[in-house]
């Protein structure tokens, strides 16, 4: 079996988002899955599998981390949708069939490819007791995605301050069901990006993720009434730094980015 890494929401190696793909001819038992995931050590390992013609999907479509499994992630699939293409297996639009619902990424010709994922409602809350000594910095504004992505959306004063983030991890997985999204406007929207933010994931396995397209499902609708345009671009301002174009359209968002794959190799346990 051909087990591919690449690097998604970059156009270039080593940068982005890593994500392990496997294509297979049916999903075998999850705990093979995760032993595959936890081989390959990455922030998640996408599984598909084609469906039969005809059907409202066109493969279906799993995440693992190296911990568990998740219910949505954009940086893996994207990379599942670079690697179809690029190896022929699709071509044009493809469907997929998530836990979340059903998916779809279309390819265009200078290479970068748009997710069309659910958008994440908002719920402002109260920012919690301890959270800003386990975040580091002092929040302006706190939203809960916990009834979909299971992030909390927090809003931080500059650009600089998220960029000069260093968590608590361990404290700060007791603040959400996923994750912790930081957030702020850019400072200099002239140099291609809107917004920024760094995803921390510790209770999930993941302290810190490269870019979190999901997180962007949340972000599109966080920052949209507040910057004036439903078309944005957010930076997710890791050590390896990635671009996701963001498109608001009510319930879904686009999300649009590019992919390079890095490794091809052989995996040589079947399941």
């Amino acid at each position: 079996m051909q087990m591919r890494i690449v690097d998604a929401f970059t156009d270039r190696p080593f940068a982005g988002n890593p994500a392990g793909v496997l294509l297979l001819d049916a999903f075998p038992e999850d705990a093979w899955l995760q032993n595959v995931a936890r081989e390959v050590n990455l922030s998640e390992t996408a599984f598909a599998h084609p469906l039969p013609p005809g059907g409202e999907a066109d493969w279906a479509l799993r995440w693992f981390t190296p911990a568990t499994e998740v219910g949505m992630c954009g940086h893996a699939t994207l990379a599942t949708a670079h690697v179809l293409h690029t190896t022929g297996a699709a071509t044009g639009t493809v469907r997929f069939a998530a836990q979340c619902g059903i998916l779809s990424a279309t390819a265009h010709e200078d290479g970068s490819i748009t997710l069309d994922f659910p958008t994440s409602p908002l719920t402002q809350v109260e920012i919690p007791d301890g959270v800003s000594e386990a975040l580091g910095a002092q929040p302006l504004s706190v939203h809960d995605t916990s009834e979909f992505i299971g992030d909390l959306v927090v809003e931080l004063a500059d650009e600089r301050t998220v960029r000069a983030l260093t968590p608590d991890f361990k404290a700060l997985a007791a603040y959400s069901k996923r994750g912790i999204i930081a957030t702020a406007a850019a400072e200099d929207p002239s140099l291609g990006y809107d917004f920024v933010s760094r995803g921390f994931f510790p209770g999930v396995g993941i302290d810190e993720d490269p870019v979190t397209g999901s997180a962007h499902t949340a972000l599109a609708p966080f920052w949209s009434p507040r910057l004036g345009s439903t078309e944005l671009t957010g930076l997710q301002a890791s050590a390896r730094t990635g671009l996701v174009r963001t498109s608001l359209r009510g319930e879904r968002t686009l999300l649009t980015g590019s992919a390079v794959t890095v490794i091809e190799g052989e995996l040589l346990t079947a399941p």
